[in-house]
């Protein structure tokens, strides 16, 4: 929420009570995104009803708020269920779909625009669901939290290595488009090309925000993730390297690995198969196509490489963007 939005008796009752558990108001306003006297306001209705009924807003005039019986918990606990689970083909929300519900249990009718401001309050936002891929083994992964995970904890620790999450990528001559304003029903036209294309890049992502790239115009294979390798070691001539990634062939193929045991101070530990999502170097990519190089203009490949370079260049001297890159990974907390 912010300063000017409509703020839950819940959200009102948590915001009080982390000023009574001892939290400074200061930060429980950064918290929730609002003003401290805003919560210096909520604090004195709570003193002045000795309890939290202090904190339930007062009627005024004008119309009613819709769905008054509709709490922030409940919204949440449908919002965050298949949708699937309320005869929709598909898991996906939309604002239309969720009016249908709310309709159908509330017994209200609402608009659109009610259910978007219902569910802003309630912290949710409107965004790209993550891959979950059916063919991944639970039993596996966990294995690997088990077993591999604190092996690459103690090759770090052992040899005072750097850790890098490392991926590969192809990036189209068709870009992404994302989303802008325009007349309803006139949807505005955006210049892109329409040749086929693609070029392929791997990258490598540490914990403290270090990014090393390098981008081919061909199909990545055995000798271009070596090269790749040979680029990291260069770049840390004194310093052992921890590197994780995935089971893809060019990772396990025997060349590969043949180099791999040549290197002494190269560690390298692989992924469960079909966890990308695992993988914080992942990030980068989504971060790379969605936002940097998102419509952009490239004409042909030569192009998209200088574009693409230009941009991974750019992101590479964000150290704050790529630790916020990195640390948005389910792992990532425990791969440091």
């Amino acid at each position: 929420m912010d300063g000017s939005s409509y703020s839950t008796v819940e959200i009102r009752e948590r915001a009080v009570q982390a000023v009574l558990n001892g939290m400074p108001v200061v930060q429980v306003a950064q918290a929730y995104q609002t003003d401290r006297t805003t919560i210096q306001r909520w604090l004195r209705r709570y003193r002045e009803a000795e309890g939290f009924s202090g904190l339930i807003r007062r009627p005024v005039s004008g119309r009613p708020r819709k769905l008054n019986a509709l709490s922030e918990s409940r919204l949440k606990s449908i919002v965050l269920a298949p949708a699937s689970n309320f005869g929709f083909e598909t898991d996906l929300w939309t604002s239309a779909r969720l009016r249908l519900v709310l309709n159908s249990n509330f017994e209200e009718s609402v608009s659109e625009d009610t259910v978007w401001r219902r569910l802003r309050e309630a912290g949710l936002t409107w965004q790209a669901p993550e891959r979950e891929y059916v063919e991944a083994d639970p039993e596996l992964r966990n294995e690997w939290l088990h077993l591999t995970l604190p092996r690459i904890r103690e090759a770090v620790k052992e040899h005072r290595a750097i850790l890098y999450c490392q991926d590969e990528a192809s990036v189209s001559l068709t870009p992404l488009l994302g989303r802008t304003w325009a007349e309803r029903g006139k949807p505005r036209k955006i210049s892109v090309s329409g040749a086929r294309g693609s070029i392929s890049a791997l990258s490598a992502i540490s914990p403290t925000g270090r990014l090393l790239f390098r981008l081919h115009e061909k199909r990545i294979r055995s000798q271009e993730v070596i090269d790749f390798l040979e680029q990291m070691l260069r770049h840390h001539a004194r310093r052992h390297l921890v590197v994780v990634m995935d089971q893809a062939p060019p990772h396990t193929s025997k060349k590969t690995l043949a180099y791999i045991a040549s290197q002494p101070r190269l560690h390298v530990f692989h992924l469960p198969p079909y966890s990308p999502d695992w993988n914080p170097d992942e990030k980068v990519w989504n971060h790379l196509k969605n936002h940097e190089l998102k419509a952009h203009g490239a004409q042909n490949k030569g192009e998209l490489l200088d574009l693409t370079g230009e941009r991974l260049e750019r992101m590479s001297n964000n150290s704050d963007l790529l630790h916020g890159l990195y640390f948005r990974c389910c792992v990532a907390e425990l791969l440091r």
